[in-house]
């Protein structure tokens, strides 16, 4: 089974580039992050035309999830991260499809840090730490995918030297991302890959993308009951050069569970 995620910076307006990409590597889950898309105006028809049925978590001009099934409509398990009844955002989206448990998240940017910002994604990624711990303790085949907005450590960031004060990068992000890895999580790019520089997203300004001038905010953990059944991990750059595309690319993992 092909799984991946794509923050394709807004779903309609990069609609021919997302479907561009479904139809070439044909995955059989996708999860999406930041929509910028309400509920009503989700592309629902034209995924199903490319064969992929989808649930969604919408929100106007800001955020947004989904998750896409190859022939099926995932089942629907969760809309939004426990722990704040208040939290707005759509930033979380859950289901369950072919047996896996499959989490899409786009955690907040953070930035300008510290400041009101920041400190609402620590607050997001101590809920996100509360409810990762509660899937561990269940023993499922689980798996929380997406936009993380963290740089892990300096081998996922070019010149590191330069976002030691962005809130990707803050010593309090990698703190919380090593803790929630360190619940039995399993970081499937770092891994098959430890010693790579490997990264997901580009910024447009300054061919950073043409300078290999990178960041990996894009992450597949996995839990203990998954972790055994990846097979590969791979940054699909192709996408992140074609025109009028997102600035980041498509990551995909491949597992192959004991019922395949």
């Amino acid at each position: 089974m092909k799984i991946a995620t794509y923050n394709v910076n807004g779903v309609n307006g990069r609609l021919a580039v997302l479907l561009r990409w479904l139809k070439e590597d044909s995955p059989d889950v996708v999860c999406l992050q930041e929509l910028k898309s309400p509920n009503d105006r989700f592309p629902r028809a034209e995924l199903e035309r490319a064969g992929y049925g989808a649930v969604w978590h919408g929100q106007k001009s800001w955020n947004g999830v989904a998750i896409l099934a190859k022939g099926l409509v995932p089942l629907l398990t969760r809309r939004g991260l426990p722990g704040d009844p208040d939290d707005t955002h759509s930033r979380y989206i859950e289901a369950a499809v072919d047996g896996l448990l499959v989490g899409c998240l786009y955690l907040p940017n953070g930035n300008p840090a510290p400041g009101a910002k920041f400190d609402y994604k620590l607050r997001w990624f101590q809920r996100l730490h509360a409810y990762a711990g509660e899937l561990i303790d269940l023993d499922v085949p689980a798996l929380l995918v997406g936009d993380y907005n963290v740089v892990p450590t300096d081998l996922d960031v070019y010149a590191p030297e330069r976002w030691r004060d962005d809130a990707l990068f803050r010593p309090e992000v990698r703190k919380a991302y090593a803790e929630l890895v360190s619940q039995g999580w399993t970081d499937a790019i770092r891994h098959l890959h430890p010693d790579e520089r490997i990264y997901t997203f580009w910024k447009y300004w300054r061919h950073a993308f043409e300078r290999d001038a990178g960041l990996r905010i894009d992450h597949f953990l996995l839990s203990p009951a998954v972790a055994p059944w990846l097979r590969s991990a791979s940054v699909r750059r192709r996408p992140r050069g074609w025109d009028h595309t997102s600035d980041h690319a498509p990551v995909m993992i491949e597992i192959e569970s004991p019922s395949d």
